[in-house]
C-alpha cells in the first residue's frame, strides 16, 4: 500500500530571483509634468493611476514557463494555446500527495467562487509528477472529484522532466520502504488570458490574494 506522505521541498529564492521586480520597477515611473496649464491638461490626460502591485511573485517578462505540450486525461494534446482567452492556473503536483496538492485544488475552487462572473474565465490545470502512477485515468477520476472542469495533464517520465526544467519546479522521488512518495515545489502559476505567465501564487497565500491578482489580470485583458 502506498505511503500518501508528501515532502514539499521549501522553495528557494534563486528560483524566482531572476524575475523579480525591483522596487523601482513596481512603481509606475513618471516624467513630472511641468509648466502652466497646458502641463496641467497633459497631466490629467496623459497620467495613469500606479498599478498595484500584485500580492503573489510578480513574474510578468519572466523567460521561462513558455509553454508545455502534454496530454490530458482523455488523450489530446495541451499547449497554453488552448487556454487562450483565459486566465490559466498551473499547479505540478501528484494524486497521492495527503494535503498540498487537495489543498491547492481546494484554493482554486474557492478563488474562483471569489471572482464571481469572472469565475468561468479562469482555467485550471493539474500537472502529474508522477506518470508512473497517475495514468490518464487515475487522474482523471482525481481532478474530476474537485472539479469536472479542471484540466489533468500528464507526460511521460522524459516529458515530465522536460517541462519542470521549464517552469523551475523541483521534484525528486523519495523511497519510502516498498514504495515511494514525492518531494516537490508547491508553486502555482498565473497565465494571463494572452499566454503570458503573471504570478506566482505560494502556497501559504490565502483564497481572497490569488483572487484579487487573477481580477486584476482579468480586468486588464
Amino acid at each position: 500500500m502506498f505511503r500518501s506522505d508528501c515532502h514539499v521541498a521549501p522553495q528557494r529564492a534563486a528560483d524566482f530571483s531572476s524575475t523579480l521586480p525591483s522596487v523601482a520597477s513596481i512603481a509606475l515611473s513618471r516624467r513630472a509634468c511641468l509648466g502652466g496649464g497646458l502641463a496641467a491638461l497633459a497631466l490629467l490626460a496623459g497620467c495613469k493611476p500606479a498599478t498595484v502591485p500584485f500580492k503573489g511573485i510578480d513574474l510578468t517578462g519572466a523567460q521561462y514557463g513558455r509553454d508545455f505540450r502534454l496530454r490530458d486525461a482523455d488523450g489530446r494534446e495541451r499547449t497554453l494555446a488552448d487556454f487562450k482567452g483565459q486566465a490559466l492556473m498551473v499547479f505540478f503536483g501528484f494524486t497521492q500527495c495527503p494535503d498540498v496538492c487537495p489543498t491547492a485544488l481546494t484554493r482554486a475552487l474557492e478563488i474562483r467562487e471569489l471572482l464571481g462572473a469572472d469565475g468561468a474565465r479562469l482555467a485550471v490545470a493539474f500537472i502529474t509528477i508522477d506518470p508512473e502512477r497517475d495514468t490518464a485515468q487515475v487522474l482523471k477520476a482525481y481532478v474530476g472529484a474537485f472539479d469536472p472542469g479542471f484540466v489533468a495533464l500528464r507526460g511521460d517520465e522524459a516529458q515530465t522532466a522536460e517541462v519542470a526544467r521549464e517552469f523551475k519546479v523541483f521534484y525528486k522521488k523519495v523511497p519510502t520502504g516498498a514504495s515511494y512518495t514525492m518531494d516537490h515545489s508547491a508553486i502555482t502559476y498565473v497565465f494571463d488570458p494572452e499566454g503570458r505567465l503573471r504570478v506566482a501564487f505560494r502556497h501559504e497565500q490565502d483564497a481572497q490574494d490569488c483572487a484579487a491578482d487573477l481580477r486584476q489580470i482579468l480586468q486588464a485583458a
